[in-house]
């Protein structure tokens, strides 16, 4: 009955996660969550009040454009602007998205042909690697490692490897691993991907989850990066919006109208209404991101000390939601023991991936007093 893209598609990781805790909750347990990286703080009001507002406009309920509405594109452009000094024409280097999910999973459409290579980080976001497949083409995996600060060995690529792949998706400061990206290392993608005619495509939907005033960047903040990548980015983490599906790809103008190109056939663009809350969000004042931060730091600082006291083997993260700990053999089984145990859901690493085996991700997306509820129960728990 089914195609053979979907047969043979591993189950979605978080699909399975679910699953797991509905039947916890199911025995009577108190499941603490800390798998998924779906932000608990709620959207600033004066975004859900422009929602409000905007969806009584009668021209927000027709269909919206592909493209996205002109002043939706101006508000990224303007808030890249802000944000990283980066220069974007909003008519041709920016495209509404629904949701960066929704990008992503269409992006490689526009640029592989069956049996083009993609290179594809692992453990990385799920999409990434089934999106290229369902579009036909086929992963060349590179290993994010420990010792590489899980970055990948661009040098490692075989030449003709590099030379062949199409694309390239990366994602700094990264899930699951929540490591970090310098300057340098742009500098080095720009370079390869130039040097090998090769599209990257760069997730960047953490970067104003960071902490002890550490900026993350954009690719776009490096020279010559325009000429070659494009940058997805949501309005999920960095403003509590995750159920709205509001983001944009922006970037490389050749780029940004293939993924226009598929998007045109296959939905009919993010309600407007969505797009205006968007809009306030993105041109109202930033403070509400700088709170939101001392509570995902403050949130980080408690379960990482927690962890290390404990003996995991972990780095304290500059950015994301997530603490990525090493824990040695079987993942899923460590996972199952934990929330037997503790009634605590991390995600396995494996889950992201074969390079992922062996750790496992907290999130800190649950309130503060849950975090602590954990850590208390952690402390009676043995690695």
């Amino acid at each position: 009955m089914y195609a053979d893209r979907i047969k043979y598609l591993p189950p979605y990781l978080f699909a399975a996660i679910d699953q797991a805790k509905q039947e916890a909750r199911a025995r009577g347990v108190d499941v603490i969550d800390l798998s998924v990286g779906d932000p608990d703080l709620p959207t600033p009001p004066h975004i859900v009040e422009a929602l409000s507002r905007a969806a009584c406009i009668p021209e927000n309920h027709q269909y919206p454009s592909y493209e996205g509405k002109l002043s939706f594109r101006k508000a990224v452009a303007d808030w890249y602007n802000e944000t990283f000094r980066v220069e974007l024409n909003p008519k041709t280097e920016v495209l509404a998205l629904i949701g960066s999910k929704e990008g992503i999973a269409h992006a490689p459409m526009a640029f592989i042909n069956p049996g083009d290579v993609a290179l594809v980080p692992d453990p990385a976001y799920p999409v990434y690697r089934t999106a290229v497949t369902f579009a036909g083409g086929t992963p060349y995996i590179m290993p994010l490692l420990r010792e590489n600060g899980f970055l990948p060995d661009l040098d490692a690529i075989d030449k003709d490897t590099a030379r062949k792949a199409k694309l390239i998706f990366l994602n700094y400061p990264n899930n699951p691993t929540a490591a970090s990206a310098d300057r340098s290392f742009f500098e080095e993608l720009v370079d390869f991907a130039r040097d090998n005619e090769i599209i990257v495509m760069h997730d960047n939907p953490y970067s104003e989850v960071y902490f002890d005033g550490k900026r993350s960047m954009s690719i776009f903040e490096v020279d010559g990066a325009k000429d070659v990548a494009v940058e997805f980015h949501s309005l999920s983490k960095t403003y509590n919006m995750t159920g709205w599906r509001a983001g944009a790809v922006v970037g490389n103008a050749d780029v940004v109208a293939g993924i226009g190109k598929i998007k045109s056939n296959i939905d009919s663009g993010n309600f407007g209404a969505v797009q205006d809350a968007g809009i306030v969000a993105l041109k109202s004042p930033q403070s509400v991101i700088d709170e939101m931060r001392k509570v995902y730091q403050h949130r980080i600082n408690i379960l990482y000390d927690c962890l290390i006291k404990l003996g995991f083997e972990l780095q304290k993260p500059r950015a994301t939601l997530y603490l990525w700990s090493f824990v040695g053999g079987d993942s899923v089984a460590f996972c199952k023991r934990l929330l037997e145990e503790t009634g605590i859901v991390a995600t396995p690493g494996v889950g992201f991936g074969q390079y992922g085996e062996g750790y496992i991700r907290f999130s800190i997306t649950q309130p503060t007093e849950r975090i602590e509820a954990a850590v208390e129960r952690l402390e009676k728990f043995r690695p």
